[in-house]
Formats: C-alpha cells, sequence, structure tokens
C-alpha cells in the first residue's frame, strides 16, 4: 500500500471533487485527488477539434446557477455570448416549419408556461426540494405522461415533447415531472430564463479555465490514470484501491463519480441501499452532443426536430475559416453514430436542407465507464425514494462529524478540523450539476 499521509482522498477531478478538494484543504486538512482519466474537468472537457477549442461535454454557465457563478466570480473569470440566432426552423403537427426565433419560442412558450406553472408550488424552496411533502404526489408522473394529459396531439405537443426530450437529454416515458419543475423553480419559475441559463452564456477561457482555477487553489495533488475499483473501511482507515492493484489509505474519502459509475466501485461494507438503489436505476440522460463543422458561412440558427429524432437540436455557434461551427443534441446515442459525417448531415437536412456537414466531433458519455450519463436529470421517483438516502453522508466505522457536504460541491463543508476524528467514513459530495451542459 501507498502511505500517502493524508487525511482526505478525494476520488475524482471533475467540479465537484476539486472544489471538494479545495474546501478541505482550506480547513487545513491533508487532500490527495485520485482520477481516472488523464485530466482534470469530468464530463467537462475542453479540447481542441474541427480547427478550434470546443466544449465536448457541459458548456453554458448563467448567473441564476449560484454555486457555478459564485466561483467565476471568485477567480474573475467572465462568460461570452453564444450567438444571437437570425433563423428558426423547428417540426410540428407533422411537417416543417421555418420563421424567426422570436416566433419558435413564443410557440414554446404559449404552452409550457401552462406546463410548468406549478413550479414553485411544489418547490418553493427549489435548493431544498425536500423541504415540502407535496411533490411526492407528482414524483411517479413522467413528463410525457403529464404533457399527454394536458396536450391533445397536434402542435403543441411536438414541440413541448421536442423541448423536454431536448432538456432532459433522453426520452420522456420515466422522465420525472418533478425535475422538469424543480429545474424551472430555479429560475423562480420562468422557464424562459431557464432556457437562456441552458444555451447562452459560456465560460470565457472554457471550462477548462475553471477547473484549472480551483486546482490551483487546492493546492491537492493528483495521481492521474487512477481507476477506483474498491473502497475499503479497515475500522481506522479507509483504503482505496485501483483497477491496476494500487492502493492508498487515508482517513477519510470523498466520493465524487457520477451516478452512473458508483455500480463499477466495490464498496466495503457495501453501500447502503438507498445509495445502491439509487446508483442502480440511474438517470435518464442517455443522449449525444456532437458538434458539426459547416461548408461555407451560415447565419446563426436554431432548429427543433421531433422529440423521437436521433438529432433534434442543432445551434450555431462559431464560424471558422469560412465555414460555421454548429452543435446538436438527441435523446439516444445509441441510435445515431454521431462521429460519422453522413449520419449527422441525415439527421441535420430533415430541418435544414442545403447545408453541408464536412466534419464531426463527438464523445460517447453514455458508453464512457467513467461517466455513463451526460448531465444527470433523475427518473421518476427519485426524489422521493433516492435523494435522501444518497445524500447522507455514509459513517463506515462512525458516528457522522458535525457536518457533511450535501448540495452542490462549491456550498460543500468541510469538517472543522477540531471537530476531526481519526475514523474511516465515506462522503457523498454531488457535482456541480449540469448547469455546465
Amino acid at each position: 500500500m501507498e502511505h500517502a499521509n493524508v487525511d482526505v482522498i478525494v476520488v475524482g477531478a471533475g467540479f465537484a471533487g476539486l472544489t471538494a478538494a479545495r474546501e478541505l484543504t482550506r480547513q487545513g486538512f491533508a487532500v490527495q485527488i485520485v482520477e481516472a482519466r488523464d485530466r482534470i474537468g469530468g464530463r467537462t472537457w475542453l479540447d481542441s477539434r474541427l480547427g478550434r477549442d470546443l466544449e465536448i461535454g457541459g458548456t453554458w454557465v448563467h448567473w441564476t446557477q449560484p454555486y457555478v457563478w459564485a466561483e467565476l466570480k471568485r477567480y474573475g473569470i467572465g462568460t461570452v455570448p453564444s450567438p444571437e440566432p437570425q433563423r428558426a426552423y423547428w417540426w410540428a403537427d407533422g411537417g416543417r416549419h421555418e420563421g424567426s426565433p422570436a416566433t419558435l419560442l413564443e410557440l414554446i412558450g404559449r404552452h409550457n408556461s401552462h406546463f410548468v406553472k406549478e413550479a414553485r408550488t411544489y418547490f418553493p424552496q427549489p435548493f431544498q426540494p425536500l423541504a415540502k411533502d407535496s411533490f411526492k404526489e407528482i414524483d411517479d408522473v413522467s413528463v410525457r405522461d403529464r404533457i399527454r394529459e394536458q396536450f391533445p396531439p397536434g402542435s403543441a405537443r411536438d414541440i413541448l415533447e421536442s423541448f423536454w426530450t431536448l432538456n432532459f437529454n433522453g426520452p420522456l416515458d420515466d422522465a420525472a415531472l418533478t425535475q422538469a419543475l424543480r429545474w424551472v423553480a430555479l429560475t423562480n419559475g420562468d422557464w424562459a430564463v431557464n432556457f437562456e441559463a441552458c444555451a447562452t452564456y459560456k465560460i470565457d477561457g472554457g471550462t477548462a479555465a475553471l477547473a484549472e482555477a480551483i486546482l490551483r487553489d487546492s493546492g491537492a495533488p493528483i495521481h492521474y490514470g487512477f481507476q477506483v475499483a474498491g473502497i475499503t473501511d479497515g475500522g481506522g482507515s479507509v483504503t482505496v484501491r485501483s483497477a491496476d492493484g494500487r492502493t492508498i489509505g487515508a482517513k477519510a474519502a470523498v466520493v465524487t463519480v457520477p451516478l452512473h459509475a458508483i455500480p463499477a466501485v466495490a464498496f466495503e461494507p457495501p453501500l447502503p441501499s438507498a445509495k445502491a438503489d439509487g446508483a442502480a436505476r440511474g438517470q435518464v440522460s442517455k443522449g449525444v452532443k456532437v458538434w458539426i463543422r459547416l461548408r461555407g458561412e451560415h447565419a446563426p440558427f436554431v432548429a427543433l426536430g421531433n422529440a423521437d429524432w436521433p438529432l433534434n437540436f442543432f445551434q450555431v455557434e462559431y464560424a471558422l475559416d469560412g465555414d460555421t461551427i454548429a452543435v446538436g443534441f438527441g435523446p439516444d446515442a445509441a441510435r445515431i453514430d454521431a462521429g460519422h459525417p453522413a449520419s449527422v448531415q441525415a439527421q441535420l437536412e430533415r430541418l435544414c436542407p442545403g447545408l453541408e456537414v464536412v466534419d464531426v466531433a463527438t464523445h460517447d458519455w453514455v458508453a464512457d465507464p467513467l461517466a455513463g450519463e451526460t448531465w444527470p436529470m433523475h427518473r421518476t421517483g427519485f426524489l422521493a425514494t433516492s435523494l435522501a438516502g444518497c445524500r447522507h453522508r455514509t459513517a463506515m466505522c462512525s458516528s457522522p462529524a458535525r457536518t457533511s457536504p450535501t448540495g452542490g460541491a462549491a456550498s460543500l463543508t468541510a469538517p472543522s478540523k477540531a471537530a476531526w476524528r481519526p475514523h474511516s467514513r465515506l462522503l457523498p459530495c454531488w457535482p456541480l450539476r449540469a448547469a455546465l451542459r
């Protein structure tokens, strides 16, 4: 075993892990980060593709996301806007339509406002979603069922189903209505602000700029290429074991891997059933994000397809050397080879005929064993049956310490040095959500 002489091992160097490491070191703890990849950032990844730096994972941020925004302000990092679309294309009632972006937004808003009108009723304090029990009345209702209950077949239903398929980055048959309402409640019940928050402002310098700033501030060392296969309570310490047999010991571990990656880690003793069951059931998001280089310069546009298309949303982001760079999203990564330009071209042509796809860039986050999902969006029942248990710290051999990191990673509260007890414990740490979409 490698005796790292540390108090805490942080598993994962995504934003959750980096903020956990920083907050712990600020409290005086010795921290070691272990990361399976060869980079930091987790499901955010700024990479050079198609002739420029592109966000392969999470991208957009907003001031209505207080944890992320606080981090940007802390390090003096600004934002840059996506281009304002000049044209819109959409599919509804069995046909293709074209018009102004304002027209498309009006069509979405005309019915979406009704769909989400109870957001603040069920979630008056959306950062404390369990504060009011009334949400349990609807936690087993899916977004698709509620839309089809409220809207007959036709344009309104088509547009809303595609819009929410985009938001969940997955199919709606098991997408929780409570997740949709809570998401909108986070922007004070205003769906238009919520939509702006999802795809308008990007981090100046990319997500890597923020991740690197947090890491520098933490001063914590990282072991790259350390894929955690097991975590064991040894009675007075925690032992973290890698897939290739390396081990590191410490007094505690903070695990920040995505929910879908939890089942690949063998915990001894096993995780409580609430955590294990929540991880086994997983999230809804199993979609795809693809960057598309289009031949020639094109005015910025936005396009919303049908909910069941392999790619149902497109948005222009950049001009580059006489070409145009757009981004596309779809609800099921298994239904399209997003790395194949002809496959992407076939989907784009349904809404925007005449555009030529030169090249594409993507990453299959769903097939990636270190992710297993895109951004986290709850299934039906998760809020009522799993969230509380998933948030609770697992004290493997000792009584809980005074504080625990529940909620967003940026709000992590480290146990005070005075309260430290040299017993092994496993602390959950939930990511800065996919504010970074």
